[in-house]
């Protein structure tokens, strides 16, 4: 699971890209109940979402038409000049150097073999989201690649990220977690795709965050009202809980989850 305490190689904050930053903020409100507040007048137009008073995420302008809309979900590390040579090493693609943002922390950007978007964050004043893993936040992240064995390939070895292959189907699902850490480190998986497959339509990688709902169906509701999409579901995944794939008004993706009991 998604957690606060934050080890090398684990999520630590997800972002939403935009063409629209007030409508989107407006049907996040409308899903969630984020409230959004200006990061400042020094950034550009970057929104942090707040989900009673904790941040939970944040929003960010679309710089060009070339830029992807889409969810990132941001990976810690506490070397960023390090982890991103090693990145290169590997194949990935490097759009953005690693640069100081104010006294908060380090980023770079870039994307990895098959076209995964990679943030890397290395923290300074700001660690991460405030409140994950409760109705509303951020629980867990899932990635869907055209290649699951070049993408546990690569973030085995940059990150050092452990799997565990669970069947599904007629597909495998591996599980993520950092490295050396216990069973209930596991914060996401991976997933094969195909480009015919929808909703994935470029072939090429694609992070979703897993948020946390109360109840999948009445979100699913509140989506569709606030001019989102839904592309599957809601249905029940034994051992898992209720689920849908849904995606904003601009196509963003992300999925809903109400967790199984059991």
């Amino acid at each position: 699971m998604i957690t606060t305490d934050y080890v090398p190689g684990s999520p630590c904050w997800a972002e939403v890209t935009s063409p629209d930053v007030e409508a989107s903020a407006a049907f996040y409100g409308a899903l969630f109940g984020w409230e959004a507040e200006s990061a400042g007048p020094e950034t550009g137009g970057y929104v942090n979402f707040r989900l009673d008073g904790a941040l939970v995420g944040a929003l960010s302008p679309r710089m060009s038409e070339e830029q992807p809309i889409s969810w990132t979900v941001h990976l810690t590390t506490p070397d960023l000049d390090g982890t991103v040579n090693a990145a290169r090493a590997l194949g990935a693609t490097v759009h953005i150097d690693p640069m100081d943002v104010m006294d908060l922390g380090r980023m770079a950007f870039l994307s990895d073999p098959q076209g995964g978007a990679v943030p890397l964050w290395q923290p300074r004043g700001f660690a991460g989201a405030e409140a994950v893993d409760v109705p509303g936040s951020l629980m867990w992240t899932e990635l869907w690649t055209p290649s699951v064995v070049g993408a546990k390939d690569f973030y085995g070895a940059l990150l050092g990220w452990e799997f565990n292959d669970v069947p599904m189907g007629d597909q495998v699902y591996s599980t993520i977690r950092p490295a050396e850490q216990g069973e209930d480190r596991y914060f996401g998986g991976i997933m094969g795709v195909r480009a015919e497959d929808p909703p994935q339509t470029k072939g090429a990688a694609d992070w979703h965050p897993v948020f946390h709902v109360a109840d999948c169906d009445d979100a699913v509701i509140r989506v569709r009202e606030a001019g989102g999409q839904v592309h599957v579901g809601p249905e029940t995944t034994h051992g898992v809980g209720r689920l849908a794939v849904c995606a904003d008004p601009f196509s963003a993706g992300f999925v809903l989850l109400t967790p199984s009991p059991e």
